[in-house]
């Protein structure tokens, strides 16, 4: 899942998601600046120009107009306003997660999530969250493979608030050496409670580490703890120049607000940024799996626990959509095929779980499966791929297939109820896919699914040699222990 300073975020692509992250190597091609604000005093001159509207786009079947505008140093800025509540939330996205970082510096973006909420050079360590607080908002972070997204959630009113703020620490932060300690020692911990000392956290880590063994993928957003403990305050500074700058940002606001005083908040302090030269990121392709990879492991546990994952396409792949619905079919809710066989009728399982990692290059589809007392691993194995090859060999019937396409465009919808949900999925579709504007075109993708899509796509990803299994029995070997 997505990693917060609080608890992982669900986000978008909800037809279920979760899973870790990555990070290979980028080579900088600027120089390193004295300071760590000193990015912004180079690289191509500040512009005075007015915010450029860029594109009109209809926000869905509603009345509302998404508009794109760019500034001059290629600062992405996406408005949707919405009088309906005198609310806006303030997003701002970066195009940097896990999978950008390089070798022996993994979990720097998630870690600077984490610093982003310290002090800058204007304003005092703690104090952000308190102006937040204070104005009547709230604010949060989460980083994962594709992308770092800080929001806020505010009354209208304090619009300009929001924008100096959310401006003077993506230009301004104060990076020494005892924030980034202190900030170390907090993500060491996250790691170790929800890691280490996790049963699920350790499977999930494993799972990806094993499936991808070439692609950035297969590193922990989080980071290896050493990788942690070994970050320099100098990492720090040179990560913040790399990928903190206004044409590697895109600030999405939704909304109560009058545009053109925002636009001219907007220039008036995020306008002096300069571009950064932005770091070229190797293409790394995962080799096909040829052979099931399977691993396992004796941990604390009082009963037997079983991972599953298969290699599934990225979030624009055209068969993303139907997966999601096969998805839906087999985990979607207490009737799924998977919950109704695993839970209720075989009564093997506690819980079962399928999920699709919603990201910019291709993932995995992971299905967990926690067992009862006294009830095995083959046990849940063998029903899991009986259900599957089901959804190979025979037809869904048109009324399931409705009612779970129903369920999943309900979802959707609901999903941006809000402002900040509205928010949220536009500045997920812009940084992984490039255009917000194909939020829409996803919804019409669920709704054209038909039966034949959904067979096709799970005999096309349902692949027990291309599988990654982990499986995880009690340290005393009994399994049959009280929980």
């Amino acid at each position: 899942m997505p990693l917060t300073r609080a608890a992982a975020v669900p986000t978008i692509a909800r037809l279920r998601s979760s899973s870790p992250g990555p990070g290979p190597g980028c080579v900088s091609t600027t120089m390193p600046p004295k300071s760590p604000t000193a990015r912004h005093k180079r690289g191509a001159p500040a512009s005075s120009a007015a915010p450029r509207l860029v594109s009109e786009t209809p926000f869905g079947e509603s009345s509302l107009q998404l508009r794109r505008f760019r500034l001059a140093n290629g600062l992405t800025v996406l408005l949707l306003r919405d009088a309906s509540a005198p609310v806006l939330s303030y997003q701002t996205w970066l195009r940097v997660g896990s999978r950008h970082e390089q070798p022996g510096k993994t979990g720097l973006a998630h870690l600077f999530e984490h610093l982003m909420f310290n002090e800058t050079e204007n304003l005092g360590a703690g104090l952000f969250d308190r102006r937040i607080e204070a104005a009547g908002g709230e604010t949060n972070a989460s980083t994962w493979t594709d992308w770092t997204h800080y929001h806020s959630d505010l009354p209208a009113a304090e619009l300009s608030t929001i924008v100096k703020l959310e401006a003077d620490r993506l230009q301004n932060l104060v990076l020494r050496e005892p924030q980034v300690r202190s900030e170390k020692e907090v993500v060491a911990n996250e790691r170790r409670f929800r890691v280490e000392d996790d049963v699920e956290g350790t499977m999930q880590e494993l799972l990806y580490a094993e499936a991808f063994r070439h692609h950035p993928y297969g590193h922990p957003t989080i980071g290896w703890m050493a990788d942690i403990e070994g970050f320099t305050t100098r990492d720090c500074e040179r990560f913040y120049r790399r990928y903190y700058a206004p044409n590697n940002t895109t600030l999405v606001i939704a909304g109560d607000f009058d545009e053109a005083r925002l636009l001219r908040l907007l220039q008036r302090h995020y306008g002096p940024m300069r571009a950064a030269r932005l770091p070229k990121n190797p293409a790394v392709t995962e080799p096909t799996q040829r052979r099931e990879r399977v691993s396992r492991l004796v941990l604390s546990t009082p009963t037997e626990k079983l991972l599953l994952g298969y290699h599934a396409p990225a979030f624009g792949d055209p068969d993303y959509a139907a997966l999601s619905i096969a998805n839906e079919l087999l985990f979607g809710s207490r009737s799924a095929r998977l919950f109704q066989r695993l839970v209720r009728r075989d009564q093997c399982a506690s819980e079962v779980t399928g999920s699709i990692a919603p990201f910019a290059e291709p993932g995995l589809l992971d299905i967990y499966a926690g067992l009862r007392p006294e009830h095995h691993i083959e046990e849940a194995l063998a029903a899991i791929e009986e259900e599957l090859e089901r959804m190979k060999d025979e037809t869904v019937s048109e009324d399931e297939l409705e009612r779970v396409k129903s369920r999943a465009e309900l979802g959707f919808l609901m999903a941006m109820e809000t402002a900040s949900g509205k928010a949220e999925q536009l500045g997920f579709y812009e940084t992984v896919l490039g255009d917000a504007a194909l939020l829409f075109t996803r919804l019409e993708q669920y709704r054209r699914v038909s039966t034949a899509d959904v067979r096709r796509v799970c005999a096309r990803f349902f692949e027990s040699r291309r599988r990654t299994r982990i499986e995880v029995r009690p340290a005393d070997g009994a399994s049959g222990a009280a929980a």
